[in-house]
């Protein structure tokens, strides 16, 4: 996966090694509370891209019958993941792993997930590479496991907001593949994986929670 764009993320160094993502900070309790009517009530769950670690102590501690395996392909953001992770004595998330999502292959050594979750991805990467994302996460996941992808989407070919045709054009200015991309345009990746796509459900700041079945 290409480095991404400055505009992409922003996380700030905090004590303790630990990263801060403000984005985390402002999404995290609406992303928890959309996903508690959906994840399964045992078993195992990936989160693809961990980024800081802030959203996993968050899923650790608010669905603790879960093994949560984090991920992330930058070894700053794994340090990251485990000082959060760490100082919140987490038993049920084991220790984070290099994952580049966007590659294929990769869910021969992730395989019987029972929720898979990443969250402002998509839009990161290329068409190809989003594919390749989805195609494996369906692979990976157990029978009737839940594939949730939360971040910005187009609707149809409309933003939802002025500030997101900004960010869509100041990613592509540097980055010209990637990009926002269409909710449904997701939605019939996850389709053509095989996996069975729910409504998608609204979320703060014009973002959306995706959610396919497999």
């Amino acid at each position: 996966m290409r480095k991404l764009p400055k505009t992409a993320s922003v996380a700030l160094p905090t004590e303790n090694g630990k990263l801060h993502a403000p984005s985390a900070a402002r999404n995290g309790r609406a992303i928890v509370d959309a996903l508690k009517p959906l994840a399964p009530r045992q078993g195992k769950a990936l989160e693809i891209a961990s980024g800081t670690g802030e959203h996993m102590v968050r899923f650790g501690a608010a669905f603790p019958a879960l093994q949560w395996q984090p991920t992330d392909i930058e070894p700053a953001r794994l340090e990251s993941i485990a000082a959060w992770c760490g100082e919140a004595e987490l038993m049920n998330v084991k220790p984070p792993v290099i994952l580049d999502a966007s590659l294929h292959g990769w869910a021969d050594a992730f395989g019987g997930q029972n929720l898979i979750f990443l969250s402002n991805l998509l839009h990161l990467i290329s068409e190809e590479e989003a594919s390749n994302v989805i195609t494996e996460s369906a692979k990976a996941l157990a029978p009737g496991g839940i594939f949730a992808t939360y971040g910005p989407f187009l609707r149809g070919e409309d933003f939802a907001s002025e500030s997101d045709r900004e960010f869509d054009e100041s990613l592509r200015a540097e980055t010209p593949e990637i990009g926002y991309k269409s909710f449904e345009s997701i939605q019939r990746l996850q389709a053509k994986a095989g996996l069975a796509v729910l409504a998608p459900i609204a979320m703060p700041a014009n973002n959306l929670l995706l959610v396919a079945k497999s």
